[in-house]
């Protein structure tokens, strides 16, 4: 896999990332992971590919002071703003393929929007499955097909237009198992037949198109493909080609939804 399949940023893409993208599209489904996940009180949970943290805070939350929550992440740009934003909580660096950790370790296991990312993504889920105690519950959420969400579907046909197939691919990248079937299979290879995909509905929302792009390139893997040129460039095609997705109060939003898929450790 190259830096855009993997998803991985820079230190700087990572505040960005931070500070838009979980608002505009991450923030939302934390809480849907948690209920998903059927956190209790007082549970040990581990967050793989934790990002800047948002669903672990959540998990903290619902398992309480007598609880562990465990965020990891190979990316460190990712775990520093976690660990400024949270710094009470653990926070270790680690690839999903090979987690550091006992087996039977944890009462859940929850991973939001990073399967598509990993390396061996059946490896990566075996490994979540070993370190979960038997009857213990696993979460993970991917996104729909790219066709289901529509903003991001013509913003890749517009960057295709624009820089061609590298920049468009790596937006492409995080729609990689939308396809329902190819999901299902994907956890059963892992071992994993008992699988339930429940497609929930998302929005993504920004404040503006030029915040739209703005975030897209800054915190995304190509932040150091496009330059500044370019990026103005970008800006004024996109003001034209994007405005479908304008209200009137010159806001952003579209459709975003996503697969949630979950299981139990026999």
């Amino acid at each position: 896999m190259n830096e855009s399949e993997r998803g991985q940023v820079t230190r700087s893409a990572a505040e960005v990332y931070d500070e838009f993208f979980v608002p505009a599209l991450f923030e939302q489904w934390a809480a849907r992971m948690v209920d998903a996940a059927g956190l209790r009180a007082g549970e040990r949970v581990l967050d793989v590919a934790c990002g800047t943290g948002a669903l672990a805070r959540a998990v903290a939350a619902r398992v309480g002071a007598g609880g562990t929550a465990i965020g990891l992440d190979v990316n460190d740009g990712m775990l520093a703003v976690a660990r400024r934003k949270a710094p009470q909580l653990e926070w270790r660096p680690g690839r999903a393929e090979a987690l550091p950790f006992e087996r039977e370790s944890f009462d859940a296991v929850v991973s939001q929007f990073g399967l598509m990312f990993f390396e061996d993504r059946c490896a990566a889920l075996a490994e979540m499955i070993r370190v979960l105690r038997r009857g213990g519950r696993l979460a993970v959420a991917v996104w729909d097909s790219l066709e289901r969400a529509p903003g991001y579907a013509e913003m890749t046909r517009l960057l295709q237009r624009l820089f061609g197939d590298k920049v468009a691919d790596a937006l492409r990248a995080p729609f990689a198992l939308g396809d329902p079937s190819a999901l299902r299979t994907l956890f059963e290879r892992a071992g994993i037949p008992n699988a339930t995909i429940s497609t929930r509905t998302g929005t993504a929302r920004f404040p503006s198109i030029e915040a739209w792009i703005y975030t897209d390139v800054k915190g995304w893997t190509f932040a150091d493909a496009i330059d500044d040129a370019q990026l103005q460039r970008l800006l004024e095609e996109a003001r034209k080609v994007l405005r479908p997705f304008l209200a009137a109060d010159g806001t952003v939003a579209f459709d975003a939804p996503a697969h949630i898929v979950t299981a139990t450790k026999p």
